[in-house]
């Protein structure tokens, strides 16, 4: 059974919807390291920079990468309450394994971070372990924002008293599966592109096509053809899977809006995309790219909760309709755990987050 801590409940969503946005912020500015060849600011110390806890006199480049660590460790504190927060949720909830969930990505994404510096996979090294791990970085990234974002919608749940979060098979689990392993392999392939963007740099729109087909072209310029190809493929069948979404549940006007908001960033990225190609991807406009490409995945993966991972409305309906505080009457309703309130405080707490 999950504790009567309102309080818990509260503080644990307002700091994973911060914790959400503050992973968000770090995220860009850990691009902004690699474009403006940064990233070996420190050295290859770590996690000390250039030997020293605090870097004195430092010079520009060793300020960004100095403040890419100081806010990447304040992301893995951020985790590491959120995980001891969600003690509070019952064991095996999506809650409980949402927040552990936050801290195990948040650590690896600390541990691939400081390989990249450990190895010199920075500033102008091209070589392959480079790519693998860029590869493995952003797909990290992207499982910790899916494990942040479902953690923060377990909490909105449970501090409002709605239907617990529980997986449900869909007719449309497929397609989630689908939707959600194309992002992340459309979003690793970016990443290789934009690192190949930043190591080797066109003048020319014509440069850059001549670039992606010379036959002795590095394989990041290579690859600079598949993205945009793949983007495009991807946004039909985001389009696809958000009417799927709709019909699959005609009366949920939350899911409308999601599948609503994750056409229009599909539209949005792609007219973005061409412009970040057209002007030879300056470094603002790669940034508000991956930015971009960061809220598509979070409304991609709200959906898929949307879709997948509410409790039985017949439950919210009758749980809703109950006097306060709850009865055992919510028993006969259907065979969920019980649910509690306090009317002291006017909230409702799900026994089984």
């Amino acid at each position: 059974m999950l504790q009567r801590k309102p309080n818990t409940l509260r503080n644990l969503h307002i700091l994973t919807q911060f914790a959400l946005l503050f992973n968000l912020a770090v995220i860009v500015w850990g691009a902004y390291v690699r474009t403006s060849g940064s990233g070996a600011g420190c050295g290859s110390h770590w996690p000390l920079c250039n030997g020293e806890v605090i870097p004195r006199s430092p010079e520009l480049a060793t300020m960004i990468e100095f403040t890419h660590r100081i806010t990447s460790g304040m992301c893995l504190i951020f985790a590491a309450v959120i995980a001891w927060m969600g003690r509070v949720a019952t064991q095996g909830s999506i809650l409980r394994r949402g927040s552990r969930a936050v801290l195990l990505f948040t650590l690896s994404e600390a541990l691939i971070g400081a390989g990249l510096v450990l190895f010199g996979y920075v500033a102008l090294d091209p070589s392959l372990g480079r790519a693998i791990s860029i590869s493995l970085h952003l797909a990290n990234t992207f499982l910790l924002l899916a494990s942040l974002t479902v953690t923060e919608r377990a909490a909105h749940q449970a501090r409002f008293g709605e239907a617990a979060m529980t997986w449900k098979k869909s007719g449309l689990s497929k397609l989630s599966t689908t939707a959600l392993g194309l992002m992340l392999l459309v979003g690793v392939i970016g990443a290789l592109t934009a690192l190949g963007d930043t190591l080797f740099k066109a003048t020319s729109l014509a440069q850059g096509f001549a670039q992606d087909f010379e036959p002795s072209s590095h394989y990041l310029l290579k690859l600079r053809v598949f993205h945009p190809l793949l983007a495009v493929l991807l946004g039909v069948f985001l389009f696809y899977f958000g009417d799927k979404a709709v019909e699959e549940r005609p009366h949920d006007t939350k899911l409308a809006r999601l599948s609503f908001s994750l056409k229009a960033l599909v539209a949005f990225q792609l007219v973005l995309g061409t412009v970040n190609l057209v002007w030879l991807a300056p470094t603002g406009l790669q940034l508000f790219h991956l930015l971009t490409a960061e809220f598509l995945w979070i409304c991609l993966v709200m959906v898929v909760a949307q879709l997948h991972g509410l409790g039985d409305e017949k439950t919210q309906e009758c749980v809703a309709n109950l006097p306060n505080p709850l009865t055992t009457a919510a028993s006969a309703c259907v065979s969920l755990p019980e649910s509690a309130s306090n009317p002291a405080d006017g909230s409702r707490v799900s026994s089984s987050i």
